[in-house]
């Protein structure tokens, strides 16, 4: 009947799991705190339905090792190439900072020192997957604040196996600590080569082979076996099994069949991981929440000045301006999922108390709920502090000279094509952008680009906005962009904003700030999905021109106001179809030499002249007589299906489809 006793167990375990999700998603309370809440109900400080607490230790422990295996599968080399200046400088700092912050008080308050240290090990780690999914959720995680927390974090899953591999040693150390420290240290290096170096020739090769069966039920039980035997052969030999299970997906991440093993292994992890924090929960004893609350509160508000300070300090350390480093500690303030693996390993060796166990619990309890509200305060608090920081460093020496230039506001994939373009046009510009590292990378192939908060107004002031023609604002956080807006629009009410955005809801927002066109990569998206649709099903190329401009522009003009063209044009009139556009006079092209009588626009195809552009001079509204030559910009307008087909009067035959 024992095994009948478990099954009732696991099953009620699982469905009380499942009903604190449910509710969980309802309250948006994080996946992590609805399974230790259920472990609480559930274990034998709750309602006792499982009084003993050895029966999930099993599963627990395989969630600890597929856990480490997927952390060590998603940490590609590559991607710690690209983040190296924010994982390995800001990480450290930050990582040393927490560990230091705590364990100088604790150790100056008596408190033995292995036991200091441990403690500032579960401090110094912060939740990666609640991080991250908010930050996501508030489309944060390109912003500059979310590049620093994504390094941190990185560094931080690094930092777990040789912190894993240090709970022993500061448990068990008799004699020199220093002999007993290099001694794993030797064999952990050993045994990390051998895995690394062997598995890149081996595994690689072997799970090309299995892959080549085109078998899931083969591939996913190879990896299993991979895992669990590296992780039993680094414990047969004195170290962590954590730290096998790490080693084993370093392995795999460099071989080709890695995403594949990552969407085989993920829901197993997340089957065993729950059962992992659902056993930290039964270890929750209510009683002493209740006792300590205001010590429990206390080391709460010290946990969140300890973690945004060295948040601050690392950003600052990696040249951020005060308010983006501020903002990243505020998203790093909670303590991380492996912060109970370490407080478990802890325990079992002596190094916490029960009474300290439980304390730990209801710290890390609090500041893992607090977080996701934190996170989406983000942005409204990013704007707070704008208001009242200061400039940033580049708005120090003399004023800028530029003058009718460009500024461009950051320097992702769309602010070099924008720099690019602007270069071979011969516009004057100027980049701003909040990454110092890609700053100084591009400033030394001749880029005019600047380090600056585009939501200072003595920065815009400092690269003279005042009397620049137009800004493009090209970065990733909604705040600093709707900021920025309302910044430029105050210093140089005459300037021409065009805004990058994500979603259609900011549309609005923007406009009202002051935006005058916003371009939407969920809208542009589509359009460019309808192109290629057309494409393949062979419609003509100038018609496929035409769609795309008239779903373009009157896609805008829905999404912004609709009424507003209600409002201006009489009833079935044409003006919500109204296009100016420009387009350059080619060579051999059917105008080149024609007078605009003779090119018979508004007679033949309903478009007006309004003005040429010769060089440097405008001349508005040319007359009759006047000449089209080569390399003249004209201005035109009409409706977009007029003017879409008078586009190739002015191009070379065979030129270009495509508008300018």
């Amino acid at each position: 009947m024992e095994h009948l006793r478990f099954l009732s167990h696991a099953a009620g375990l699982f469905g009380l799991a499942c009903g604190f999700l449910l509710v969980g998603h309802r309250l948006r309370v994080p996946p992590v705190v609805a399974m230790l809440a259920a472990g609480m109900l559930a274990g034998p400080h709750g309602l006792g339905w499982i009084a003993d607490t050895h029966e999930v230790e099993l599963f627990a422990e395989l969630g600890i090792i597929l856990l480490l295996f997927v952390i060590g599968l998603e940490l590609s080399l590559d991607e710690v190439r690209r983040f190296a200046r924010l994982i390995f400088v800001g990480g450290t700092v930050y990582v040393l900072l927490c560990v230091l912050g705590v364990f100088t008080p604790l150790w100056g308050a008596s408190v033995p020192w292995n036991t200091a240290l441990l403690a500032g090990f579960l401090v110094a780690l912060s939740s990666t997957a609640i991080v991250l999914k908010g930050l996501g959720d508030c489309a944060q995680m390109s912003a500059p604040h979310g590049r620093i927390v994504v390094g941190i974090l990185l560094f931080q899953d690094i930092a777990v196996a040789p912190m894993m591999l240090a709970i022993p040693i500061l448990a068990g150390i008799v004699g020199d600590p220093g002999q007993a420290l290099l001694g794993v240290g030797v064999k952990t290096l050993a045994v990390g080569g051998l895995v690394l170096v062997g598995g890149r020739f081996v595994v690689r090769w072997l799970l090309v082979r299995v892959a080549a069966a085109r078998s899931r039920e083969l591939l996913l039980l190879s990896v299993l076996a991979l895992c669990l035997g590296i992780a039993w052969a680094t414990g047969y030999l004195g170290l962590s099994l954590s730290l096998g299970a790490f080693l084993a997906g370093l392995v795999v991440s460099d071989s080709e069949v890695s995403h594949s093993v990552v969407d085989a292994i993920v829901p197993f992890r997340d089957v065993f991981t729950s059962v992992f924090f659902m056993s930290v929960g039964m270890l929750f004893d209510t009683r002493v929440f209740v006792s300590s609350w205001a010590l429990i509160l206390g080391l709460l508000g010290a946990l969140l000045v300890l973690k945004v300070a060295a948040g601050c300090v690392a950003g600052l350390c990696l040249r951020y301006p005060l308010r983006t480093a501020l903002l990243a500690g505020l998203a790093l303030f909670q303590i991380g999922e492996f912060s109970f693996v370490l407080a478990g390993v802890g325990m079992q060796h002596g190094l916490l108390g029960v009474t300290e166990f439980q304390i730990f619990l209801s710290v890390a309890i609090l500041s893992m709920a607090i977080t996701p509200t934190l996170i989406a305060w983000l942005p409204r608090l990013g704007a707070r502090l704008t208001d009242s920081s200061g400039a940033a460093s580049s708005s120090s020496g003399p004023k800028s000279k530029l003058r009718d230039h460009l500024v461009i506001a950051g320097y992702g994939i769309g602010g070099r094509y924008v720099a690019q373009v602007a270069q071979e046009s011969g516009i004057p510009y100027v980049v701003l952008e909040m990454n110092p590292e890609t700053v100084r990378r591009e400033r030394a192939k001749g880029v005019p680009i600047a380090f600056g908060d585009i939501t200072q107004p003595a920065v815009l002031s400092h690269w003279n906005i005042e009397e620049a023609r137009a800004m493009a604002i090209l970065v990733s956080d909604p705040a600093a962009v709707q900021r920025a807006v309302v910044v430029a629009r105050q210093l140089h009410p005459g300037i021409h904003l065009v805004v990058r955005t994500r979603y259609v809801a900011e549309i609005e927002p923007l406009l009202a700030a002051g935006a005058q066109d916003v371009v939407v990569e969920e809208y542009e998206s589509a359009i460019e999905v309808l192109v290629r649709v057309l494409a393949a099903y062979m419609v003509p190329l100038d018609d496929i021109a035409r769609l795309e401009r008239r779903f373009r522009a009157q896609g805008y003009a829905d999404l912004r106001a609709p009424q507003r063209v209600a409002t201006s044009c009489p009833a079935g009139g044409a003006c919500s179809t109204l296009d100016v556009t420009a387009v350059r006079v080619e060579p051999g092209s059917f105008v080149e030499g024609s007078t605009l009588a003779e090119s018979a626009l508004r007679q033949r195809h309903g478009v007006t002249v309004a003005a040429v552009r010769r060089g440097q001079e405008d001349i508005l509204a040319p007359g009759a007589d006047w000449r089209f030559a080569v390399g003249d910009v004209v201005y035109l307008v009409g409706s977009l299906d007029a003017v879409s087909e008078a586009l190739p009067l002015f191009r070379s035959p065979g030129g270009d489809d495509a508008s300018h």
